[in-house]
């Protein structure tokens, strides 16, 4: 009971604590006794995060990564501060040089000129100065400044991140749902490691801490599979049957290319789940699994005390409303 008296006192800030990834991340940090800040754009729509912690435990702030001011009040008195701040696609002023890598070296420099004591990145595998896709080259360019302002900094890199909120099992479900057949970028073959939205709020949280300070992980699931595999497993669990249609990158970059026009000429009101950019499809021309030097040195979930969480233990419960009959498996019963 002392030891969370001590760490309620002490107050850990959060960007992109309403995101998808960041609901997880707020909540395993107020089970583990921390006074929660979350920064965001619109904090009058974080209210959900409440009961995630008790009474006065999480609150929100109103910043944005793009305003230094806005960052240095959000991180004022902060013991640690965590960045979860990232785009899958640019819109507008949020490039990704904008957010990945200016905005995480200015919450990385404010953290450092508050003096906090720790800075968590949320990075992502398949970072790299030198890649061809402008997503992984920012975030790479992230770690780089983040590493710069804030030394003993630790960085995250999570695969693919699922959840019953996720633009992952849940896309494909939809498309599932209303297409009659699904597009095998590059043939199925490119390999993820699905890692589960709570075991990386989990990993966060056990990142505030010496141990792990300066150190970056790779965060994946116990499971590795092709992103055939992962198709077939969302048809059997949603009960379609759907032709599974191979795609050379070749031409889904073209198809990227339709839908990034689809996207701009109806102001952005294309569904997601149709919204493919030639980034995303460059990215999918290498592996998303943990490094084999991550494995052998223990940086990986196990490294932090954290058992992971299996994608078929999880998956099913949140796909289960796109079957025919919902959840009822036999539609007799329906």
């Amino acid at each position: 009971m002392a030891e969370y008296q001590l760490k309620t006192d002490r107050l850990v800030t959060v960007f992109g604590g309403s995101g998808f990834v960041g609901r997880h991340v707020v909540r395993a940090l107020a089970q583990a006794g921390w006074r929660v800040r979350v920064a965001t754009r619109r904090p009058d729509l974080a209210f959900f995060l409440q009961p995630a912690g008790k009474v006065g435990q999480i609150h929100a702030v109103q910043a944005n990564i793009r305003y230094p001011d806005s960052i240095a009040a959000a991180v004022r008195e902060a013991y640690g501060v965590i960045n979860l701040v990232g785009i899958l696609s640019p819109s507008g002023a949020q490039t990704f040089d904008t957010i990945q890598h200016k905005g995480a070296e200015a919450v990385a420099k404010a953290a450092a000129s508050a003096g906090a004591r720790y800075f968590v990145q949320m990075s992502a595998i398949g970072a790299d100065p030198g890649s061809a896709s402008a997503y992984a080259k920012a975030k790479a360019e992230g770690e780089a400044a983040v590493r710069q302002a804030f030394p003993g900094a630790t960085i995250l890199r999570p695969s693919v991140v699922f959840g019953p909120e996720d633009d992952f099992f849940n896309r494909f479900a939809t498309m599932a749902q209303l297409m009659p057949a699904l597009p095998l970028i590059g043939g199925g073959k490119t390999r993820l490691q699905p890692v589960y939205a709570g075991d990386v709020g989990a990993a966060v949280a056990a990142s505030l801490d010496e141990k792990a300070c300066g150190k970056l992980y790779e965060l994946g699931g116990p499971d590795v599979a092709t992103m055939h595999e992962i198709m077939a497993y969302v048809l059997t669990v949603t009960g379609r049957k759907r032709l599974l249609l191979p795609l050379p990158f070749g031409l889904a970059k073209l198809v990227g290319f339709g839908s990034e026009i689809a996207s701009a000429l109806s102001l952005g009101l294309l569904p997601s789940a149709f919204h493919v950019t030639r980034d995303q499809i460059e990215l999918l021309r290498h592996d998303n699994v943990v490094s084999p030097e991550a494995e052998a040195e223990g940086r990986v979930l196990a490294g932090l005390g954290i058992a992971p969480t299996s994608y078929e233990s999880i998956v099913p419960t949140y796909l289960y409303r796109f079957r025919k009959t919902g959840q009822f498996a036999d539609p007799k019963v329906a």
